[in-house]
């Protein structure tokens, strides 16, 4: 599961076409450089390389006005959409102890339809209820840790946190269909990037002369 090539697919795609630049800004604006791999240099080379498999068109643009180098800008082709949405589709159902897969698929699941995506999240539930069942078998939580020495703490650990994930995604399952948030086809989508020239309050320092890519 590629959540850098699923967080860039997806900034890319909210723009139509966008500059490097651009997508680190708003994996930036997300908070994907604290939970994920979403650094300035994976950014920049999962574009290019996206490029180079199909699923990124590239555009040269004109030199800025101040006279620097002509910025690429990248648009998604079909093929790319249908990556993303592949990937897409599985951060929401996928069983992952990482947050960074869930974090990507919640960014960027208004993309979905509403009922599609109550689908996945209740097979991303039942497939945290079937790992569950699977850890029981031979660790009983109700004896608590100790049955397996200090190594015990581990899967109390995983153990807590299947529960607390599957408490949440009832929850969120809940106020989905509730009526929350703004679907594929429901409507005016709510902007989740940043527009041309907007500051980004939680930009991580300086750039460096490779952000024209």
């Amino acid at each position: 599961m590629s959540v850098i090539r699923l967080l860039v697919l997806g900034a890319v795609r909210q723009h139509g076409r966008a500059h490097g630049y651009q997508v680190r800004n708003d994996l930036e604006y997300w908070g994907a450089h604290e939970w994920s791999h979403a650094k300035p240099g994976s950014i920049y080379h999962a574009l290019k390389q996206m490029a180079k498999q199909g699923l990124l068109h590239e555009h040269e643009t004109a030199p800025s006005t101040a006279g620097g180098p002509p910025r690429t800008e990248y648009e998604v082709t079909d093929k790319g959409t249908e990556e993303f949405l592949s990937l897409l589709r599985a951060s929401l159902t996928a069983y992952d102890q990482k947050p960074d897969v869930l974090s990507a698929g919640l960014g960027l699941m208004v993309d979905l339809g509403r009922e599609e995506v109550l689908a996945l999240l209740a097979e991303r539930v039942r497939a945290i209820e079937a790992w569950r069942t699977s850890v029981t078998e031979y660790y009983t939580p109700e004896e608590g840790p100790g049955q397996l020495g200090h190594i015990g703490e581990i899967m109390n650990l995983w153990v807590h946190t299947a529960d607390n994930g599957a408490d949440w995604t009832r929850g969120l399952i809940d106020r989905i269909r509730g009526g929350a948030y703004t679907f594929a086809g429901e409507g005016e989508p709510f902007v989740g990037v940043l527009g041309e020239g907007e500051e980004n309050p939680y930009a991580t320092g300086e750039r460096h002369p490779q952000d024209h890519h």
